[in-house]
C-alpha cells in the first residue's frame, strides 16, 4: 500500500478512536445536555471516518467523494470540540484537524 494511503488510514483510524472516546467521556460530564452537539458530531465523524477508511483501503472509486465529506465533518467536529475545555474534547479536536488535513491531501494526490 502506498505510504500516503497508510498515513491517511492512520489519521482516519486515530480520528475514529478520538471521537469514540470523546463521545463516551462527554456522556459522563456533569452537564451532559450541554455536550449534545459534541456527542452527535463525534458519533457522525467516527462513522464517516470508519467508512472512508474502508473505501480508501480497498481503492474504491467512491473514496474521493467520501474524502470530501470526511474532511468537512472532521472540521465541523474539530470546531465544536475545540470550544470545550475538557481534555478529551481538545484531544478530539486535534485528531479531527489532522484527519481533515489528511483527507484534503488525499484528494490532492
Amino acid at each position: 500500500m502506498h505510504q500516503q494511503h497508510q498515513e491517511l488510514l492512520a489519521a482516519l483510524n486515530a480520528c475514529v478512536a478520538a471521537c469514540e472516546h470523546c463521545a463516551s467521556a462527554c456522556l459522563q460530564e456533569e452537564h451532559v445536555q450541554m455536550m449534545a452537539r459534541c456527542i452527535s458530531l463525534d458519533r457522525d465523524c467516527s462513522d464517516v471516518c470508519a467508512l472512508t477508511a474502508r473505501l480508501v483501503a480497498r481503492g474504491s472509486e467512491h473514496a474521493a467523494h467520501l474524502l470530501r465529506e470526511c474532511a468537512e465533518i472532521c472540521q465541523a467536529c474539530a470546531d465544536e470540540c475545540g470550544q470545550h475545555q475538557h481534555e478529551h474534547c481538545q484531544q478530539c479536536a486535534e485528531a479531527c484537524r489532522r484527519c481533515a488535513e489528511a483527507c484534503r491531501q488525499g484528494l490532492a494526490a
